[in-house]
């Protein structure tokens, strides 16, 4: 019997610190496997061990590129 508030991940590939926290804690963009899934683009905090985490966003590789044009805007907007 599986435990279905088990969740399994893979970090595939580690991108990018956004921001180290003096608690040790990071903001990360990472390209993360859930359960077996097709590897996505996560943003999330994460402890120093990777055994903690926060709520995040995952992005498939299309929704990352709205984002960006979108962040991209703002920034051009608002600078």
């Amino acid at each position: 019997m599986t435990n279905l508030n088990e969740i399994n991940f893979e970090v595939v590939e580690k991108i990018g610190v956004i921001n180290k926290y003096p608690t040790g804690w990071t903001k990360e963009l990472n390209l993360i496997a859930w359960n077996g899934g097709k590897p996505k683009l996560d943003l999330r905090d994460w402890d120093e061990e990777h055994e903690h985490m926060s709520r995040g966003i995952t992005l498939h590789v299309d929704e990352a590129k709205t984002l960006s044009d979108k962040l991209n805007q703002y920034i051009k907007k608002n600078s």
